[in-house]
């Protein structure tokens, strides 16, 4: 755990943040009600472009802290694809009376178990979305932001059963906090559990025996908010699932930005890395780009590449944009100095001792009560 101080400042910098990044904007969404329970008292608001086929794909869109779905899906483009492609797009949203920031609540334990909280409400309105709309129940997947990526990884840990596959852009590995003093812990990239305690996490998440779902992981190079060294945790523990080395099948650069994929036994690309080479934190986008797109604003970065499209394709929903592919070779004859290193986490054995807790954890609790993070 860091020092005291570093967790209030980062306190303070969530109670400043603009609860309206994006300002206004069109909203494309609609509002689906009579779900289910809802155990986690989330709004679930739906795009389904018209004369969407039979049996066509459900994409879970998760935003990041302080936004709307709205937001999310005007900077992000994800409807705007779905009309182009075919497929419904579900975006469940956080509601203020659950978390103060708008945050999915990633670190909680009741809202991130199999059946419980904020991870049974998506559940559910997922089940609600294939019934209403005669969705291909195989072709579910899900993608998210920063908080919403971490909640992402959730649901992929959760129902491994439900999802084919996701997509994390600057998240956090599933189970690796269970607490805000923890989860600001994971952001810095501190004192996270190693590769195969992270696989387990998620085996012990559910009785799952089929095959896991595939990821697609994004994180910026220069991102303060949520450190890197998470996107390098979340391979390690999907790599474990997949039983893979530790080497990339592939490494490349695509539109100037490194990524790394790894394959399985038959041949099937089940991991992919980018790293966005001096983004901060957000989601990539090309708002000019001939097949870019996206609009460009707070967390919603224009860096030269989509990463919409890029995960759409991922997932097999239409073809990956043009883009310029350089150093496309084995792994064994790419060098390796091109790729932004892995920070490796830091053992438990050599982090400092902490201060009493109970005296860390009455600041820490009225701090994020005042800046309306904890419930």
């Amino acid at each position: 755990m860091r020092n005291l101080s570093d967790t209030i400042a980062r306190l303070s910098f969530f109670r400043g943040l603009d609860t309206n990044p994006m300002g206004n904007h069109p909203d494309r969404l609609s509002d689906m009600v009579g779900f289910g329970s809802n155990p986690g008292a989330l709004r679930a608001r739906v795009y389904v472009p018209d004369d969407l086929p039979a049996s066509a794909p459900l994409v879970v869109v998760l935003h990041g802290c302080t936004q709307s779905s709205a937001a999310y899906d005007h900077g992000s483009g994800w409807s705007a694809l779905a009309d182009e492609q075919g497929f419904a797009v579900l975006y469940p949203e956080q509601q203020r009376a659950n978390n103060g920031n708008l945050c999915f609540n990633w670190f909680v334990s009741e809202d991130i178990q199999r059946d419980g909280g904020e991870a049974l409400s998506i559940r559910q309105m997922v089940a609600g979305m294939i019934a209403a709309h005669d969705l291909d129940p195989a072709r579910v997947f899900v993608t998210g932001l920063s908080a919403g990526g971490a909640m992402a990884a959730v649901m992929l840990a959760t129902y491994p059963d439900v999802f084919a596959s996701g997509a994390v852009i600057a998240g956090i590995p599933y189970g690796s906090a269970t607490s805000m003093a923890g989860a600001f812990d994971r952001m810095r990239g501190s004192g996270a559990p190693g590769a195969t305690q992270l696989g387990s996490l998620v085996r012990d998440a559910s009785t799952h025996e089929g095959p896991w779902p595939t990821l697609s992981v994004w994180h910026g190079s220069a991102d303060h908010t949520v450190d890197q060294a998470n996107a390098g945790l979340l391979i390690d523990q999907w790599r474990t699932l997949h039983d893979l080395p530790l080497e990339p099948t592939l490494v490349e650069t695509i539109d100037g930005h490194p990524r790394r994929t790894w394959r399985d036994a038959e041949g099937r690309v089940v991991i992919e890395d980018f790293r966005i080479d001096r983004m901060g934190h957000g989601t990539p986008l090309d708002p000019e780009g001939a097949t870019g797109g996206g609009v460009s604003g707070p967390y919603m970065l224009d860096v030269g590449i989509f990463s919409t499209r890029h995960i759409a394709a991922f997932w097999g929903l239409g073809d990956a944009p043009a883009r310029t592919v350089k150093s496309a070779l084995p792994v064994s004859k790419t060098v390796k100095a091109k790729l932004v290193p892995l920070a490796k986490p830091v053992r438990a054995s050599v982090l400092p001792k902490p201060p009493a807790v109970s005296a860390v954890a009455k600041v820490i609790d009225d701090a994020l009560r005042s800046a309306g993070l904890l419930r």
